[in-house]
This record gives structure tokens, C-alpha cells and sequence, in this order.
């Protein structure tokens, strides 16, 4: 038996689709109660993996560093426990080590090697819909601080099929490492051209400035200002990629920007 983390996310709930199609045995877990088995990795007690032999585990961020290892430490530990014999964890892109959100990725990636169980480890780049969600026109214009260099964003939806790919055996896949970044990099330019909108990216001051106007919690505005900073530098544009192996027709990244920004301004 399968059973899927974080179900009622985006990637998560594609996963579950994904599996439950194909017919493989599988439940979903979350802190949502449309999940199989309510699962609330801020309470131990609640951490039920029985009768589970593989479990997909989708990064419990949108927290600090410490919470969030705190949580995939405990996921790992009562997983060993209780009889989990594979982990498939979707971590973060080696082109993203510049992120703010990284450290907790790859703590956890260490932590599951170390931990005697079966793994898995899916790097996944950006999506290519927050790319497009953050370079969304405002009055008619793009003025996100990204640069002008090529980001190597991933369509949701591959990465949903690279993950369903190796649940369908995760033993084929034992011990690997899969980098998950797009093939076909875009830069917000080419974004702006494609909505035919002028790109005048702000400083990054600027940006953090107008982050404090928005509804954030604490953590959330330096984490997107490290995406803005590691976007300018040219960091996110990765040179090597495994997306061909495991989906060997992905989507267009950049159209799948483009229809997202659109909806995004719209």
C-alpha cells in the first residue's frame, strides 16, 4: 500500500489522481479530513502508517527551518517503526541551493539516507506556475526583480508523472536521486514578450517593500525574495536534468507560465 502526504496539496492531489487511475494500491493522508487517514505531522499520535509499505512524502514547508525538520524527523522515525520499507520525498532542485527554503530539503534528504529505510529522493525544480503566479503583469506590467536569466521551471503536472513513475516500482528506483528541473528554461523577458507586457523588474528593496504590504507570515517574504535573488544571480537555471527519464514528453514550461500569469493578472 501507497499512501500519499500532503493529499489535499496541489502536486500531492495530482499524485493521488495519478495513482488511483492507474489502479495501485493507495490511500492519502492530511491534515484535511477528505484524506483516507487524518495525519497531522505536528502530532506524533497521529502519525499511522500501518499496513503501508511506501510512502510519498511531500515536503511539509510553509514553516521555519527547525519545524519543518522537526516534522520530516518524526515522519521518518515512526515510518522505520512501524514497518515502512520505501520513502519516495520530493526535495528541492540542486539549482535551488541558494533558495531560502533549501536547508530543510536537504537536511531531510541526509536524514532519510541515514535512516535504514528504503529511498527515494525527487528533486524538483520550481514550478513553472509560481513563476508565473510572482511574474504576473500588475498594471500592466512585470516588475518582479528577476533578472534576465534563463529559469529552469517545471510544469506541476510532470512532476506529478515523474513521481507517479516511481511509485508504480519504487524498488526499480531504490536509492536514486532523480534532478527534476525543467528542459526548456525561460526568462521573465521571454514571459513578458509572450503576454506582450514590458518587463521593469524593481530593486530587490523595492520588492521587500511591497512584500510588507501583502498578507504573509513571517518566514514567507524572505523566502520569496531569495526566489528574486537566486532568479537575478542566474541560479536557476540548471545544466543537467532527469525530468527525459522519467517523462519523456514534458510540457512547455513557459506556456505553462504564460496561462497561469494570465489568469493571475486576469
Amino acid at each position: 500500500m501507497i499512501l500519499i502526504t500532503g493529499a489535499s496539496g496541489q502536486l500531492a492531489s495530482l499524485v493521488a489522481q495519478r495513482t488511483k487511475e492507474a489502479g495501485l494500491p493507495v490511500e492519502t493522508a492530511s491534515r484535511s479530513r477528505v484524506a483516507d487517514r487524518l495525519m497531522d505531522f505536528d502530532h506524533r499520535e497521529t502519525l499511522d502508517f500501518s499496513g503501508i509499505s511506501t510512502v510519498f512524502l511531500l515536503s511539509a514547508g510553509y514553516a521555519e527551518d527547525d519545524i519543518v525538520m522537526r516534522r520530516h524527523g518524526a515522519v521518518l522515525k515512526e515510518a522505520r517503526r512501524q514497518g515502512v520499507t520505501h520513502v519516495v520525498y520530493t526535495s528541492l532542485s540542486a539549482a535551488s541551493d541558494h533558495l531560502g527554503f533549501a536547508l530543510a530539503h536537504r537536511w531531510t534528504e541526509r536524514a532519510l539516507i541515514e535512516s535504514g529505510l528504503g529511498w527515494t529522493i525527487l528533486r524538483n525544480g520550481l514550478y513553472a506556475e509560481l513563476i508565473g503566479t510572482l511574474a504576473a503583469p500588475r498594471q500592466g506590467r512585470i516588475t518582479v526583480p528577476f533578472g534576465t536569466a534563463a529559469i529552469s521551471a517545471v510544469a506541476r503536472a510532470d512532476l506529478a508523472d515523474a513521481a507517479f513513475e516511481v511509485l508504480q516500482n519504487p524498488k526499480a528506483h531504490a536509492g536514486l536521486t532523480y534532478e527534476l528541473s525543467g528542459v526548456t528554461p525561460f526568462s521573465v523577458s521571454h514571459l513578458a514578450q509572450r503576454l506582450a507586457v514590458a518587463y521593469e523588474p524593481t530593486s530587490l528593496a523595492a520588492e521587500r517593500e511591497r512584500l510588507s504590504t501583502v498578507p504573509l507570515l513571517p518566514f514567507q517574504a524572505p523566502m520569496l525574495l531569495s526566489i528574486s535573488s537566486a532568479a537575478m544571480a542566474g541560479f536557476l537555471k540548471s545544466d543537467v536534468s532527469d525530468l527525459l527519464k522519467l517523462v519523456p514528453q514534458p510540457r512547455d514550461a513557459l506556456t505553462v507560465a504564460y496561462d497561469k500569469a494570465r489568469v493571475a493578472n486576469g
